[in-house]
């Protein structure tokens, strides 16, 4: 490939090196949570390994000083392009009381900071679908202009929640973007025995709002159908409905056993088209990125890790005296 293509799409190479160096940055950081749960340091850990090109494409498409975004749990790519770090991450991991998300409170992988507009997640999947279109709702109310943005599994497009939310910003033309990170598997059940029809962008016709599907390895397509779907919303010609194929390469979460619903066979060869390889080699071709680079870059995305990890394996836990914080209006009468 050369480099015609990201310059086609308006990225200039600063804005790929960005690009990759966030896909990069998700993947350590989840490499690391993976040790760490292992290790017996933090609870649980729900993998981003397979679709952060998908989550790091779709956010550079967006506007982060304006729209709000909705994510999915696994979507770490997503929300460190919007503002969170490696050490909010970290110490939403480990449930310290700095954690920006919920004060400790929460499973990692339930996202929320009001300052980056990442709106707080649900633990019951694919709530955050309608919470998306009442955000849109609301910004069209108040003359507001800006976009929201929501992703689910392909699990999760056969949730209620999902119609109710596409059906009700279809006939409204809301601007709202729904992408489907289709990693093949709902826990264990396979793709094959989820949907009647061949792609989740399919059910978009029955909505009245275009459906595409892309290739969630490749961080360029993904960006390309986020931001004509963007330019969409913005000129009022309502939703869309983005299909990200990707694949999970590590198990549904810390406490699923996947070798009991899928072969090392299949796994590997998903490993194949990893973008973490595939995108690296793309930068080599445009003359962007070499070994040595290359190697500079992973030092450094290494170096903030180490340190987001230190931190937050230090930080205080939240005191018991706030237990009820955010619960009751008012403790005292508790």
């Amino acid at each position: 490939m050369s480099k015609e293509r990201h310059i086609a799409l308006g990225l200039s190479d600063e804005d790929v090196l960005e690009m990759y160096k966030m896909m990069l940055l998700a993947r350590k950081i989840d490499e690391r949570m993976w040790l760490l749960n292992r290790a017996g340091k933090i609870p649980f850990v729900v993998s981003c390994q397979g679709q952060e090109s998908a989550q790091v494409g779709a956010a550079f498409a967006l506007d982060e000083k304006r729209d709000y975004i909705l994510p999915y749990y696994r979507d770490v790519g997503t929300v460190l392009r919007f503002g969170m770090t490696a050490k909010d991450l970290m110490l939403s991991a480990f449930a310290k009381g700095e954690d920006p998300n919920s004060g400790g409170r929460q499973m990692p992988g339930h996202f929320g900071q009001k300052k980056n507009r990442i709106v707080t997640g649900s633990s019951p999947v694919t709530t955050q679908v309608p919470h998306a279109v009442g955000i849109a709702l609301a910004g069209r109310l108040n003359k507001e202009e800006f976009v929201t943005f929501t992703t689910f599994g392909e699990g999760s497009s056969n949730q209620g929640d999902f119609h109710e939310g596409a059906n009700f910003a279809g006939v409204h033309k809301l601007p709202v973007i729904f992408m489907c990170e289709n990693n093949k598997y709902a826990i264990s059940v396979p793709i094959e025995k989820q949907l009647a029809c061949e792609k989740v962008s399919d059910r978009a016709i029955g909505y009245g709002m275009p459906g595409v599907t892309v290739d969630g390895n490749d961080p360029l397509a993904v960006y390309e159908a986020v931001k004509q779907a963007h330019e969409r919303a913005l000129n009022g010609e309502g939703p869309s409905l983005i299909e990200a194929v990707c694949y999970r390469l590590m198990p549904h979460s810390s406490d699923d056993d996947d070798k009991t619903y899928r072969s090392q066979d299949e796994v590997n060869m998903a490993k194949e088209k990893d973008a973490i390889i595939t995108f690296a080699q793309y930068l080599k071709e445009a003359d962007l990125l070499n070994d040595n680079q290359l190697k500079d870059l992973h030092a450094e995305v290494d170096k903030l890790v180490n340190e987001a990890t230190e931190y937050a394996e230090e930080a205080p836990y939240a005191d018991s005296e706030t237990a009820f914080d955010h619960v009751y209006a008012n403790k005292e009468e508790v």
